[in-house]
């Protein structure tokens, strides 16, 4: 019974060690970089007027949260990004699902896409300045023509490849052509339609602050570019990590959101 004991001690310690050295592999690598960039600064071998110091990056952090100017912006920018990406998610979900169940809306939206994908979209911001001003207009416009094609082309995909089989079985059982659409095709099409969600979502991010940063006005991208103008490095920092960090929880809580949609599907019961 001790020898058992002794075994079963041993092995919670060799798991909790795994464990642990899990944890710490993920994140050597960034403490290692962040101690040879403060060692960088502090000794002299880098400008910190061009490359502030870890430490100051903090502190300036903290104390413009703490002053209220960093939240405000990171909130404009989180709304902009949020209300253009549900758009272009509603639009797109519908566009693509009406491409994918109609011939004739094939025909009408493919070559829009086509052309419309690989095109670079952000060469149509001065148009959209021009037609809707520097307000929030254009920031929205421009975040919805930006994400709204993966998600049109991910839902196309994923409705017109349901399994032919499934479908006839349920037309045969008397379901109305409505209720196959919500109780067979959208469900079967949902992972490649959140697939396509998780690629757009980062995408409005990145679209909310350049927009922000050509138009001005609040948010984290005009934060930046008025730091920048003044030379004060460290906000423009503090408005990158700011970034980095809203995306970092942002997508984690899409991920916790796409697990608790597929929890019926074999992708959630497995875990990837």
């Amino acid at each position: 019974m001790s020898v058992e004991h002794t075994i079963g001690r041993l092995g919670g310690s060799r798991a909790r060690w795994n464990r642990t050295a899990r944890i710490g592999g993920r994140y050597i690598g960034g403490v290692l970089i962040l101690t040879a960039w403060e060692l960088s600064v502090r000794t002299g071998w880098t400008d910190p007027y061009l490359l502030p110091a870890p430490s100051s990056i903090a502190l300036k952090i903290i104390q413009e949260a703490t002053k209220g100017d960093l939240i405000n912006h990171a909130a404009q920018t989180v709304y902009r990004g949020g209300a253009g990406f549900l758009m272009a998610a509603a639009l797109g979900v519908m566009l693509g699902t009406l491409a994918g169940r109609n011939a004739f809306c094939r025909w009408i939206i493919d070559p829009v896409v086509s052309v419309g994908f690989p095109a670079p979209k952000i060469a149509l911001l001065p148009i959209f300045i021009l037609w809707f001003g520097l307000g929030d207009a254009p920031k929205l416009v421009m975040i919805v023509i930006t994400c709204i094609f993966p998600v049109i082309s991910a839902t196309y995909l994923g409705t017109s490849s349901v399994d032919r089989y499934l479908l006839w079985s349920a037309r045969n059982l008397g379901m109305s052509e409505r209720r196959l659409l919500w109780k067979i095709v959208i469900p079967a099409a949902l992972p490649q339609i959140l697939s396509s969600l998780q690629i757009a979502f980062p995408m409005a991010l990145v679209v909310t602050v350049v927009t922000e940063m050509v138009t001005s006005g609040g948010g984290l991208g005009g934060y930046m570019m008025r730091s920048a103008r003044f030379a004060l490095s460290e906000q423009v920092f503090a408005g990158i990590i700011t970034i980095g960090i809203l995306g970092y929880i942002l997508l984690k809580l899409f991920d916790r959101l796409r697990r608790y949609l597929l929890r019926w599907h074999a992708e959630g019961q497995t875990g990837l």
